[in-house]
Formats: structure tokens, sequence, C-alpha cells
């Protein structure tokens, strides 16, 4: 029996869904395997940060847009409700803020002119581009660094100029958009985790 407008059977439509989700664990073991120690410095230094009563700062474009949503998000508003919650905010959220910016400047301005603003010395930006080639983003972490923040990247592909603009660049080594984007929610649950339980709370996930 064929998938209705596919010419699949039912058997070759379960295998290319398996054949997917095999390629999104191979590709989630390979980076974390390779990155588990820079993801250690840099829970570390984000977990400094946020106990110092500093900011983090979270910024993207498209899906990796709703990606700072869900980061930020997660720290404000912790899933596990006895962890603590700190301060983030996703500067992807203003709509009127950042079309004002776009029109009246240009839209590689969208981030950086706010955290020129709302950021300081010793708050967190981190930047998710799945190219690493993002303009806003980019120039936000320029930014961020001029200013003495702890900058973070999450990128794809070959990094692109985030892993010049930040001083962590976290870069999944696909071409494909939906394995990056897969990576980098698994790498933002990960990110969260860790820093609270590098804070003292149990390790129960």
């Amino acid at each position: 029996m064929s998938t209705v407008g596919a010419g699949l059977s039912s058997a070759q439509f379960k295998e290319a869904v398996l054949r997917k989700c095999r390629e999104s664990a191979e590709m989630k073991e390979k980076f974390f395997e390779a990155n588990a120690g820079v993801i250690e410095q840099v829970c570390a230094r984000l977990a400094k940060a946020l106990a110092e009563g500093h900011k983090l700062f979270v910024m993207g474009n498209g899906g990796s847009s709703c990606d700072a949503m869900h980061v930020a998000v997660e720290f404000v508003h912790p899933i596990i409700e006895k962890r603590k919650a700190f301060p983030a905010f996703a500067l992807t959220n203003d709509t009127v803020l950042l079309t004002a910016i776009s029109n009246d400047s240009d839209f590689s301005h969208t981030f950086s002119e706010q955290l020129r603003l709302f950021a300081a010395p010793g708050d967190v930006a981190l930047g998710i581009s799945t190219s690493g080639m993002s303009a806003n983003v980019n120039y936000g972490l320029q930014v961020a660094r001029e200013m003495g923040m702890l900058t973070i990247g999450f990128s794809g592909k070959d990094g692109g100029r985030t892993k010049d603009t930040a001083e962590y660049c976290l870069t999944v080594p696909s071409f494909s958009i939906h394995r990056i984007q897969e990576v980098h929610t698994t790498l933002l649950h990960i990110l969260w985790d860790m820093v609270h339980v590098l804070l003292g709370e149990e390790d129960t996930i």
C-alpha cells in the first residue's frame, strides 16, 4: 500500500523516518563527544556570571529566534519548579523595536543596539545562527565582546563568522539545517541543566 502522493510503501516510509532519526542521533553523539570539554567551560562561565547577578541575552533569526526565546524562558521560568530563575532576555521578542531599528538604521544592528542599551560588562550574549553567517547575530556578538561581555555562539556548517566573533563557538559540523537545529535544541537544554547542576542543584534529569 502506497503512502499518498509519495510513491512510497509503508515499509519505505518507516525506513525513511528511522533513517532521519538515526542521522539526528548520530550527529548529536558526534557533536557532544567532540565538544564536551568546551561545553563544560561555557557552563562554568555562564553559571558564574548568573550567580554574580549578571544577565543573559540571546539572539537569532528565523528558527534560531525560536531557540533564543526557548533558552530565555528556560532560565526565567525553570521547568523544574524548585530550580532558581535567572534574568534572561531574547532580543527577538519586541517586533516594534526590531522593525524600528531595521527601518531607521540597518537590520544588522537589530541586536547590537539593544545590547548597547540594556547590557553591561560581565553579562552574557548568546548568538544562534545555523550558518554562522547571520550579520545581526555576529555584529551583536562583536559589540558584546567590545563591551566586556561573555560571548557564546551556537553555529553549524564550518562555524561561519561566528567562530571568529564569539569567545566560545559551538559548531555542529553538518550542512543539514534540521540536524543543526536538532543539536542546538539539545545543547540549549544541556546548557540550562548543567548550569543549575554546577550551582548546586541535583542532577536529576
